[in-house]
């Protein structure tokens, strides 16, 4: 199998089982057990929290050994997750309780799978990495709908069968990034240390690095705000406001996810069609302010479809967002830190998330869904305007004939 088939298999795989898991877990935790805003809130930070540890690490760790080999592994781990959860149900001791062991699990996995397989992605790009991100990204969000519709049958087929489904498609992606032949470029900076020593050296020689790039500094700062902001509204507020304005199940929790896959798919596949975004920091803040609209817009209460077309323009807006960070920060990662510098993305956007998670949580308990998700979408406007207005952001990418723009800070 080429490189670039086995590294979309495994990547495919993973965000198949991951948009099984967004549906089943929300279903779950928020109509089967039908618990309280907070804990709904608090499940999903369990999900996140290991980001915040472990994420870093992840990267550090593709650095020394290889993407490909922490990437195989931690899909592994990510299987026996489904499973353990399965075991549970069918020994009938699922519970809440359950939920979160099963939620620090994925969260640990996933800690180690995405920086690891992020950093792999610029070795079968062939230097073509914009292009590369985007065709990632159609791949991406295609799978996830087809895990989203798979989940949408948990009413009628049970957790179990959902759940062996997303097992096995962990286990194929392992399989896959077991097999993927690329070059290993191993950070040698600090071999004569031992493995602790050489794993916090190394976060703190990546720390540095995105501190002294304004614009993946920007990027970081931006992944913040929607880890909290965008990212606890998608994973708590929404399924909470499908739950009490619409008495929604699994079938609309899906169909609502899918309908936001879907403006993602759209904008992913448009960028295919046109060609590459030169000034890539005006996309950015662009679609990241129009987004939050159409977020705000989501909370009006005019209806299922209504809110329906509103989480698919956040996904038309997502789509730009976040094929333009992410291709900023390939581009100016240093060669030996893409792990590390992938790691920092997905860092400040799970760790974040988990903060967004519980904070959304208790929007929601205070204020209901409704309005909690109008205060996330004015907050996240806010920081966009702002950052758009103190930094070099917007000036930041490369136009048609080439000369790129002055990025100071």
């Amino acid at each position: 199998m080429k490189p670039l088939h086995a590294y979309f298999l495994g990547t495919g795989s993973w965000f198949f089982a991951y948009g099984i898991q967004t549906v089943t877990f929300a279903w779950l935790v928020t109509i089967l057990l039908h618990e309280s805003p907070d804990r709904v809130g608090f499940a999903q930070m369990c999900f996140l929290a290991p980001a915040i540890v472990l994420m870093l690490v992840g990267g550090s760790l593709a650095d020394q050994y290889g993407g490909r080999r922490v990437a195989f592994y931690g899909q592994l781990a990510a299987a026996s997750a489904p499973l353990f959860l399965t075991v549970m149900i069918v020994t009938d001791h699922f519970s809440y309780g359950t939920m979160i062991v099963f939620a620090v699990m994925m969260g640990c996995a996933q800690s180690l799978v995405t920086p690891a397989r992020d950093g792999l992605l610029a070795l079968v790009a062939d230097g073509h990495i914009q292009r590369k991100v985007v065709q990632v990204s159609m791949v991406q969000f295609s799978v996830q709908m087809l895990g989203f519709i798979t989940a949408s049958f948990a009413d009628q087929t049970g957790a179990v069968f959902i759940l062996l489904i997303q097992a096995g498609a962990l286990l194929l992606g392992a399989v896959a990034f077991h097999n993927l032949d690329v070059p290993f470029y191993p950070s040698t900076a600090h071999k004569d240390h031992h493995l602790l020593e050489q794993i916090r050296t190394s976060i703190i020689e990546g720390f540095r690095t995105v501190k002294a790039s304004p614009p993946m500094r920007m990027v970081v700062l931006q992944n913040c705000a929607m880890g909290i902001f965008f990212m606890g509204s998608y994973l708590v507020t929404l399924p909470l406001l499908v739950r009490e304005l619409y008495d929604g199940s699994s079938r609309e929790l899906s169909s609502m996810t899918a309908g936001n896959a879907m403006g993602l798919v759209i904008t992913i596949f448009l960028l295919l069609k046109f060609g590459d975004i030169h000034r890539q920091g005006r996309a950015l803040l662009l679609s990241q302010g129009i987004g939050a609209c159409a977020l705000a817009s989501a909370g009006l209460g005019l209806g299922l479809p209504a809110l329906m077309i509103s989480v698919f323009c956040w996904g038309l807006c997502g789509g730009i967002a976040m094929t333009m960070s992410r291709t900023i920060m390939q581009e100016q990662a240093p060669v030996d830190q893409r792990a590390r510098m992938m790691a920092f993305y997905s860092f400040s956007f799970m760790g974040s998330g988990t903060i967004g998670a519980i904070f959304s949580g208790y929007l929601a308990e205070w204020f209901g869904p409704v309005l909690a998700l109008t205060i996330a979408s004015i907050l996240m406007l806010l920081v966009v305007t702002l950052v758009g207005l103190t930094s070099q952001l917007w000036n930041l990418g490369k136009p048609e004939d080439g000369v790129v723009y002055e990025y100071n800070q």
